[in-house]
């Protein structure tokens, strides 16, 4: 049944990418604000949830302020969470994406021209640099997509948080919106081909505000928006939480 699903999942992936690809590149390459080719990316998004029987769920979107920009902080379990999060915030976002993509053949090109942020991840200053240049891009209303670990989680644990996002937060005065992923590991964990179909919940917490936050209190920052989207993780999602049994 493995091989079959991932067969299934590819054959979809490769068929809706082809017919995909080239709509959304020519609408990032027009666009000046990168949003249809959002959207057509929405598309293949939910294509590839439902052929893979997997369910996505929010519990909190009410807490997104329509037309607001943020830097959402959320934890990375699977590759699964990029279509969880795009096809449930119902807003505009954009990735962080390492510089490495850039160089893909027409790909890299509509990717930056869609206005996702690209950075040197062995270069701390230069990312922070290409992070505000990054902002400088970024169409109004829309917010930044941050996976604060910054790689997906090998165990399933909440792993400690990066700062980039934070000081991007900080420096534009952004408030950040800190969004909890579960179950997406039981679908598809870190370095597994085939996926398994199942529930994933999206939990979007309070956003919190960064105006009193500087470079020198950061840490609380970091500290306040990771123990908050723990508050909202479930490892054995979708069973019960034990401190929600009862």
């Amino acid at each position: 049944m493995r091989i079959i699903r991932l067969i299934w999942a590819w054959f979809w992936a490769v068929l809706a990418t082809t017919i995909l690809f080239l709509p959304m590149t020519i609408a990032a390459l027009l666009s000046n604000t990168g949003n249809l080719a959002f959207n057509i990316s929405k598309l293949w998004a939910n294509i590839m949830v439902r052929v893979t029987a997997v369910q996505c769920n929010i519990r909190g979107r009410e807490k997104i302020k329509p037309g607001r920009s943020y830097i959402i902080i959320t934890n990375h379990q699977s590759l699964f969470d990029i279509l969880a999060l795009v096809t449930k915030l119902g807003i505009q976002f954009r990735w962080v994406i390492k510089k490495e993509v850039l160089k893909i053949p027409l790909f890299g090109y509509a990717l930056w021209a869609a206005k996702n942020i690209f950075i040197d991840r062995s270069d701390r200053r230069q990312a922070i640099g290409s992070m505000k240049h990054g902002l400088e891009r970024l169409p109004g209303g829309a917010s930044v997509m941050v996976f604060a670990e910054g790689t997906r989680s090998p165990d399933g644990e909440i792993h400690p948080f990066k700062k980039g996002g934070f000081v991007m937060a900080v420096d534009n005065r952004l408030p950040i919106l800190p969004v909890t992923i579960n179950g997406s590991r039981k679908v598809l964990p870190k370095g597994d081909t085939s996926s398994t179909p199942g529930p994933i919940e999206v939990v979007v917490a309070d956003p919190i505000d960064t105006a009193n936050y500087t470079h020198d209190n950061l840490e609380e920052l970091i500290r306040q928006t990771r123990d908050t989207v723990i508050a909202n993780f479930n490892l054995h999602y979708p069973e019960r939480r034990h401190d929600e049994k009862g």
